[in-house]
């Protein structure tokens, strides 16, 4: 694991937080990495629901909760700076994240909507506003995948990426990019997804399987230019992600949308086969067929064109793919473990607010 830049050592201790999908993979992996940074001055704020990614937040250290639907209301409301304890950052990344929701009111509302009212709410206040957008928005890429693009022509596959889009588009409209952060994942994978269910990532996915039937199933290709297995995504460990995400809060060069990758596009197959290497053991792919609704969706190509990070001076690089596999399954899927599972808790506990 690259060592954190002098950027994000930056992050001062008494720094007020909030984070918003603070229990999800990259919220709360942030959280966990901002511990590490000496920081606990955090505000986190998600819908827990029924699901156990409240799991995410046992090992953390962190100032108070709020669930996401009272934090809206009180943005609604007229909350002050003060209510909030005086937020420096925020780092938002709450948002609906499954691509194959169908609700689209529910997308608008929650990933559009929102991120409107607490954009505002920060630049009023005076918080410095870090946004979670997504590769999505790229669609099959026939535009580019480069940050420095336009967005107008840009078509989202899914109506997830959508909702993704037109914040980025009212930001760009509203002259906001050149004052905030918006952050475009690709392949995110890494420890704290358990909860994500059929939007884990491959590697989650495939070590179940491999427990269960010492075997994984890939989707076939149905596009003539790329075999079985050798569709390419650029994925990207939670860990690194996390390292560029506090790199570009924190540098005074970032402004605007920024991809994060890895910057090189791996196979399916490459990703798998690390897993196999991961457990010692044989490789043992099926090929299975794509539904068919999923097939006019499906992004065959996906690599972030990161120049724009490293015009930041970003110099933490980032994990090579089989040594990232091997950390998550070997670290945290096998034994079972959360972000900041058996290290050391300090701190004086945690409040409530409502």
């Amino acid at each position: 694991m690259m060592p954190l830049d002098r950027y994000a050592m930056k992050i001062a201790a008494n720094k007020r937080i909030l984070v918003t999908g603070g229990a999800g993979l990259i919220g709360s992996a942030l959280i966990w990495r901002l511990n590490e940074l000496g920081c606990e001055n955090i505000l986190v704020s998600d819908h827990l629901g029924t699901d156990e990614k409240w799991k995410n937040l046992v090992p953390l250290r962190y100032d108070e909760y709020i669930d996401g639907e009272d934090l809206r209301q009180q943005l609604a409301d007229g909350a002050t700076a003060e209510d909030f304890g005086n937020i420096d950052l925020i780092l938002h990344m709450g948002a609906c994240s499954a691509t194959t929701e169908k609700d689209a009111d529910y997308l608008m509302s929650n990933n559009y909507q929102y991120s409107q009212e607490l954009c505002q709410w920060a630049l009023d206040n005076n918080a410095k506003f870090v946004y979670a957008s997504s590769a999505a928005t790229y669609g099959d890429g026939a535009n580019g995948m480069d940050d420095r693009g336009e967005l107008r022509p840009l078509r989202p596959l899914n109506m997830y990426g959508y909702s993704k889009h037109l914040f980025d588009l009212w930001a760009e409209k509203n002259g906001m990019l050149d004052k905030i952060i918006g952050l475009k994942f690709f392949n995110v994978f890494g420890p704290n997804e358990n909860h994500k269910d059929d939007m884990r990532s491959v590697v989650s996915k495939a070590y179940d399987q491999i427990a269960e039937t010492g075997k994984v199933s890939l989707f076939k290709s149905h596009h003539p230019d790329y075999e079985d297995g050798k569709q390419m995504r650029d994925f990207l460990y939670v860990k690194d992600c996390v390292n560029m995400t506090l790199h570009l809060a924190t540098s005074p060069l970032a402004r605007g949308l920024f991809n994060l990758g890895s910057g090189g596009a791996k196979t399916w197959l490459d990703l798998v086969n690390a897993i196999f290497a991961a457990l010692e053991k044989e490789p043992q792919i099926e090929f299975v067929d794509m539904p068919e609704h999923l097939r006019g969706k499906y992004q065959y190509f996906t690599e972030a064109n990161i120049e724009r990070l490293e015009k930041t001076n970003y110099n933490g690089g980032h994990t090579d793919l089989a040594d990232a596999v091997h950390d998550y399954v070997t670290n945290y899927l096998v034994p079972d473990m959360h972000l900041g599972d058996g290290e050391k808790v300090t701190g004086t506990g945690v409040e409530v607010k409502g």
